[in-house]
């Protein structure tokens, strides 16, 4: 090889060291991805992931609790059943959650209720529905586990709890926007 060709190279390959190198985009359908849509498609990715590491602490952290073999499904409707300890119909559940299909929702509903989980309790055409004092101890216990394990690790930054609001802001905000494309998907 000649010294100028060797030159050349060399200084080709300082140039890219030193130019800037695009960040590499984690997505899980690089089909789906266009120009103006490669943050979104990265996160939508991250959502997935998150989606299924959450699903999979949710059941986890109710085994440790006490309670196995629940569905993620089952476990968030105890969560919401309780919450404010007031009683809920199926329609308020189901709104509260964003899930379209009641059927799921009550047939879960039911499992809790057969469990001993949740009472039921029929007004005229409505059910409503209330954690039961042992479906109450087992929220407790998850409590205790979930401050163990995650609350303790994200307690450690200090901004984390900050962060995390304003993270929740915004998937509420990204939550109006999938559901107005659904709708404008379904026109289509």
């Amino acid at each position: 090889m000649k010294k100028s060709n060797r030159t050349e190279r060399a200084t080709s390959i300082r140039r890219s060291a030193l130019a800037p190198v695009a960040p590499r985009l984690f997505v899980s359908s690089a089909h789906l991805m266009s120009a103006g849509s490669q943050q979104l498609s990265e996160f939508e990715f991250g959502l997935i992931l998150a989606g299924n590491a959450f699903n999979r602490w949710v059941v986890r952290c109710m085994a440790a609790a006490g309670l196995k073999d629940m569905t993620t499904l089952e476990v968030l409707l105890l969560h919401h059943v309780h919450h404010r300890g007031r009683e809920k119909k199926l329609a308020d559940i189901c709104f509260m959650l964003n899930i379209e299909d009641t059927h799921v929702v009550s047939y879960a509903l039911k499992k809790l209720v057969a469990m001993k989980l949740v009472d039921g309790e029929r007004r005229g055409k409505e059910v409503l529905f209330a954690a039961s004092t042992t479906g109450q101890r087992y929220i407790e216990r998850y409590r205790e586990v979930r401050e163990a394990c995650l609350v303790a690790a994200i307690g450690k930054e200090r901004t984390s709890n900050e962060r995390l609001g304003e993270l929740a802001a915004f998937l509420r905000f990204l939550s109006g926007m999938y559901d107005q494309a659904a709708r404008a998907a379904t026109s289509l």
